[in-house]
């Protein structure tokens, strides 16, 4: 008798159905889960497989912008050995900005005679108000030790690669109007204040003039100019990377064996070790989505 109320009693519940926002049902727990809970499972929907060869020529960006910094460290290190007078950095710089304003005519977009004057007027008052404060740049931190210079300018150049974006996204085209991420400020700001401090310890103003507008000239339009070459062809911006590589590595081992040998590890951590890493960590990456999922809402905004 009582086994047949109970069969009853199995065949008048109600079938479990889902409920949003984890609605209660009668006769169900609040976490009750069917048999086909289940089978709109997906497996790793979202994760990208990545190929070794484009993860390492992407990585190429990276040791490219690192020895532009060490070519700057370079060029402060032979300036403060007197090694290169303040004519050859004149001449370097306006060497520089020439070679600079070339790539971006001939690898970027097509620059009107209105943007290209506005930028001429530009950097002329630029360089016009960096002549002006470079007596003050000069004597900025008498006070301080040089010791303390050095590893104050090592800390901020290795905040300022590693804040600095790789990617080139914060980069403004010739033409474009974008705001500045308040990492990119922070990377920029840090190279700046290292230039100032390696500019102070110079032993004249015309010294001081001359290193702070190769180093802002470097920090501003280096990326820009890369950029553009990158866009304009993929060989190009490799050919490009491996020449500073090749530069960079003998002109670190002429000055020192034991950063030449540092410099050739990390490039090539970053540029082998680095990528195939990532590589095999890609087999351990596990994702699952479904319709627990929280649902995700698209707005499409039209006039």
């Amino acid at each position: 008798m009582d086994t047949n109320i109970g069969e009853r009693t199995s065949e008048a519940q109600p079938k479990w159905r889902k409920v949003a926002y984890g609605g209660m049902q009668p006769g169900f727990d609040d976490n009750h889960t069917d048999d086909s809970f289940l089978e709109d499972m997906v497996m790793n929907a979202n994760v990208v497989k990545r190929n070794m060869l484009k993860v390492m020529q992407d990585s190429v960006s990276i040791s490219q912008y690192l020895c532009i910094v060490v070519l700057v460290g370079l060029v402060w290190t032979y300036t403060l050995r007197s090694t290169l007078d303040e004519k050859s950095l004149l001449f370097l710089d306006i060497s520089l900005l020439g070679l600079g304003f070339m790539v971006i005519l001939l690898t970027g977009e097509m620059l009107s005679l209105k943007l290209l004057s506005h930028y001429l007027l530009n950097i002329s008052f630029f360089t016009t108000g960096l002549y002006i404060l470079a007596p003050i740049y000069h004597i900025l931190t008498r006070s301080i030790s040089s010791d303390s210079i050095w590893a104050v300018t090592v800390l901020l150049l290795l905040l300022h690669l590693f804040l600095h974006d790789y990617s080139g996204s914060t980069i403004k085209p010739p033409g474009a109007l974008q705001n500045p991420t308040l990492i990119s400020c922070i990377s920029l700001n840090a190279s700046v204040v290292a230039s100032v401090f390696i500019a102070s310890r110079l032993p004249s103003r015309l010294h001081v003039f001359a290193i702070m507008l190769f180093s802002l000239q470097v920090f501003l339009f280096a990326p820009l100019v890369t950029y553009c070459i990158k866009k304009y062809s993929i060989w190009l911006h490799l050919l490009l990377s491996f020449f500073l590589m090749s530069v960079t590595l003998g002109l670190v081992y002429s000055l020192h064996r034991l950063l030449f040998v540092m410099l050739l590890g990390l490039l090539v951590f970053v540029n082998v070790v680095c990528p195939y890493w990532l590589i095999r960590i890609q087999e351990y990456k596990f994702e699952i989505n479904g319709p627990w999922d929280e649902a995700k809402l698209c707005f499409d905004i039209t006039d």
